[in-house]
């Protein structure tokens, strides 16, 4: 028995979601008396790879291979669930990310384990009693999950669990396996990442606007905050349909999810299908001019005024706090 984490990399470099997912993976292998094994996949440097063992793993595998040097959902997969089998893992562990969510329920077919996606805290075991607590309703709920399978998935929501270090170099190993050519049905032939923006998914912290900004050409003092702040920038569905920002940027239900640590919503009101996206946030920051926004409702901070007034100072006072620090 051991527990095995899925160690997911962005251009051969460990996001810090990939961190938290390994410290999760190794409190749960410590609630177990048991050892934590990674897995990573793609061209990732050998010192990275015993990096890992920082955060709780023991043994790394490693496995390079051109045709999996891009993310390939099904055959990610099949490599994953035979590491799992080979090294007898009955607990998997991996991030809630965009790639997560494609793998964990392929995971559960190919284990025939329980998943629980979304999870937000440590497994309770009481006995043969195996449940966890995730988010539910796109995260407008939690819910707790009884897991009965003797195999289990678990998907950790990014910014949901923080990271711990204290071990020392991982042993890596070389990890050869044959994904089917059924696994190769469908390609990812090229990935563009934006190099010079903060991921908007694993962002510790987003600054939002919606259509109280007025247009696209006072999109300026949004990414000068969010610069000021190291933060993603994000907007409002209503926004990217209108071509002011990139839909790339669009969180909510039919965007994307986020539960950063500080969430900062500039003239957005604050419908249901926005809060879907962003209700996992840890602290949500309002400012509109408009007090019976439905924001505020679940704000945990409210400024009301309008956001050409109070976004310009706000940028003054972080600027002049930086110089006097």
């Amino acid at each position: 028995m051991s527990v095995l984490i899925y160690a997911e990399n962005a251009g051969g470099k460990f996001k810090k979601s990939t961190f938290e997912a390994v410290s999760y993976a190794k409190a749960i292998a410590a609630q177990n008396n048991t050892n934590l094994i990674a897995i990573s996949i793609g061209n990732v440097a050998a010192d990275e790879l015993a990096a890992l063992g920082k955060y709780g793993a023991e043994k790394v595998l490693n496995v390079s291979n051109d045709k999996l040097k891009n993310f390939v959902n099904q055959a990610y997969a099949s490599v994953i669930a035979e590491a799992a089998k080979v090294n007898g893992a009955d607990i998997v562990v991996l991030s809630n990310s965009f790639s997560g969510r494609g793998l964990a329920p392929r995971l559960g077919v190919k284990l025939q384990a329980g998943v629980a996606d979304g999870a937000v805290a440590l497994p309770e075991q009481n006995g043969s009693k195996f449940t966890v607590k995730k988010t539910a309703f796109s995260g407008k709920a939690f819910a707790v999950v009884e897991l009965t399978s003797a195999n289990k998935v678990i998907a950790l929501t990014p910014n949901s669990y923080k990271v711990v270090e204290g071990g020392a170099a991982a042993q890596v190993e070389d990890f050869n396996v044959e994904a089917k050519a059924s696994d190769f049905k469908e390609m990812i032939k090229d990935i563009v990442r934006s190099t010079d923006k903060v991921s908007l998914p694993d962002a510790e912290i987003v600054v939002s606007a919606g259509r109280g900004l007025k247009g696209p050409e006072n999109w300026g003092m949004i990414e000068e905050l969010a610069d000021l702040l190291g933060a993603a920038t994000a907007c409002s569905k209503p926004v990217s349909d209108a071509g002011w920002r990139p839909h790339s940027e669009h969180v909510g239900q039919t965007g994307i999810a986020v539960s950063p640590n500080l969430y900062i919503a500039i003239g957005i009101s604050g419908a249901i299908q926005h809060l879907a996206g962003v209700s996992s946030s840890k602290v949500i920051v309002v400012i509109n001019k408009d007090a019976e926004a439905p924001f505020f409702k679940v704000a945990d901070y409210g400024i009301v005024g309008d956001a050409f007034e109070v976004v310009p100072k706000l940028i003054a006072a972080i600027k002049e706090h930086k110089t006097l620090a």
